[in-house]
């Protein structure tokens, strides 16, 4: 009995102006980034720390994300065509990111902030941890509004029909399941740090989000379509997806990293 369905039609698009349009998914990926700073200004002024310094971390975060993404996408999902077409790696206003790529990304850009900041590589990561989380609430919106990375046919009473795509049966709103579970990771975090004032065992934020993270994207990948041909023959062959086989390394990561931490011990500095 379908009586929660929704009948999601939504336009991606706000509006339109000739050829320049302004979309919800740009919009919500921007909020990411908005909300994000707002966050870590209070970080920052809770440890005494400058807003000349943030703005830097700011654009190093900025260009890893968007860099790491549509790496990811281009080499991860769609490699044969885009070293087939490689100029298209470019035209990111076509589509195609992936989180995995951007974790890599995100991961890369901080550690050169780090070397070239004299910063603590873990100290930054701990505090990125928080609004990365709450990134990807936005983000999973996002595509939602996109109609786009949706799940498999269901019988849930609220199943989304995705009438822009052609869609007719109800399919698992997955885009809405990832986007409460990262909502919910990044209160998590933030209420650890504000527990403890900022001065938690370095490296258990970071290492609790990876973990948290993509523990949740592997089992929610059980309920998503496929986004590429190929996926189709990879759980045939081995039972999971690339979301899935990509998420396997970063939980491993961390684990191994909340493990280390536990261990070492280490207590954030507080500049008073």
């Amino acid at each position: 009995m379908h009586f929660l369905i929704v009948p999601w039609n939504v336009n991606p698009e706000i509006f339109r102006i000739g050829h320049f349009a302004i979309r919800w998914y740009g919009l919500l990926f921007a909020s990411s980034f908005l909300f994000g700073y707002i966050i870590m200004l209070k970080i920052f002024k809770n440890e005494n720390l400058s807003e000349a310094l943030l703005d830097k971390l700011t654009i190093y975060m900025a260009v890893g994300t968007i860099v790491g993404a549509r790496l990811g996408h281009c080499f991860f999902y769609e490699p044969s065509y885009y070293l087939a077409h490689p100029v298209e790696i470019f035209e990111i206003w076509h589509g195609g990111l992936a989180s995995h790529g951007a974790g890599i990304g995100i991961l890369t850009a901080v550690e050169i902030f780090a070397y070239k900041e004299k910063k603590g590589y873990f100290w930054t990561l701990d505090r990125i941890a928080i609004v990365v989380a709450l990134s990807g609430f936005f983000i999973r919106m996002g595509n939602l509004m996109n109609s786009e990375i949706y799940g498999i046919e269901t019988t849930v009473p609220w199943g989304f029909v995705f009438l822009r795509n052609g869609e007719t049966a109800p399919k698992h709103p997955t885009q809405i399941y990832e986007a409460l579970a990262y909502l919910f990771i990044f209160f998590l975090l933030f209420r650890i740090y504000w527990k403890e004032k900022g001065k938690h065992t370095e490296g258990s934020l970071i290492s609790l989000a990876i973990i948290l993270i993509f523990i949740a994207r592997f089992f929610i990948e059980f309920l998503k379509e496929d986004q590429v041909a190929f996926e189709k023959a990879l759980r045939l062959h081995v039972g999971l997806n690339m979301g899935q086989l990509l998420s396997l390394p970063f939980i491993l990561i961390g684990v191994l990293g909340l493990w280390a931490s536990i261990k070492i011990n280490k207590r954030a500095e507080i500049k008073q």
